[in-house]
């Protein structure tokens, strides 16, 4: 009975085959060598890059709102009334010019602005100093952003390595020190306006030494919602944390 063994031998065989498949477990799930924890390190990447855009958005609008402040006039608020020396009207400082609105009927008005130049020894000491930190933080608001974009772009790429971290660290720091110089001028100005110290312009221009009357103006409210922003961004960003680096590892009982 040559054929009977053999289909004996090839049974022993199937139950073999299927006792070891059974043992090593179903032959549909694939192996993967992803390292424990590798679902929650995915989920922290996420959240966090997300606030880094968060980050990047905020910055960003801060940054056209630190540009915007430095080219508006309306700093200082200066209203004037009807004398032998100048005629009403209302006369706006700012960092780079000052611009006359005089009244000549209720419904028309001119204007006249005048540019500053670096060879304007009448200016202030506070006006000077505010016109270069501005300018200081309209470069360093610039290049930040091109740190996080650089960062991000690491991110998105999948280089996880310290070239990721570095570029969020250097941003955070540019973004910080901008809001600053913002600060600065922002307090100093006010401080200005509230102590109403005058400012010596050229007698062809028929403004006073000090006016009537003088308020903070709007462009003093736009750097400050830019200073905030900066100095927002900027914590965000030093903030960072590699995700690898908060790695959770699952925890082993002890048989």
């Amino acid at each position: 009975m040559p054929t009977t063994q053999r289909q004996k031998d090839y049974q022993v065989s199937e139950v073999e085959n299927s006792s070891g498949v059974a043992e090593s477990g179903s032959p549909s799930e694939p192996k993967t060598d992803r390292p424990p924890g590798y679902a929650a390190t995915m989920l922290l990447l996420i959240n966090s890059t997300n606030r880094q855009m968060a980050g990047f958005t905020i910055a960003t609008v801060g940054w056209i709102l630190t540009t915007t402040s430095t080219g508006l006039v309306e700093w200082r608020v200066w209203y004037m009334n009807n004398s032998s020396l100048s005629p009403s009207g209302l006369v706006c400082v700012g960092m780079w010019k000052v611009c006359i609105y005089q009244y000549i009927t209720n419904f028309n008005r001119a204007t006249l602005c005048h540019r500053y130049t670096y060879h304007d020894t009448y200016l202030p000491l506070d006006i000077r100093i505010s016109q270069n930190l501005l300018l200081v933080a309209t470069i360093l608001g610039l290049l930040g952003r091109a740190a996080i974009i650089f960062a991000l772009r690491n991110v998105y790429m999948g280089i996880h390595q310290d070239a990721t971290f570095n570029p969020f660290i250097v941003s955070g720091i540019l973004n910080v020190v901008a809001g600053v110089c913002i600060s600065i001028t922002v307090v100093w100005n006010f401080y200005s306006v509230i102590n109403e110290e005058g400012i010596t312009f050229p007698p062809s221009l028929y403004i006073p030494f000090k006016p009537d009357s003088q308020e903070i103006g709007s462009a003093l409210l736009v750097a400050c919602l830019a200073a905030f922003m900066m100095l927002l961004s900027g914590l965000l960003f030093l903030s960072y944390k590699h995700p690898m680096a908060r790695q959770i590892h699952p925890e082993t009982s002890e048989m």
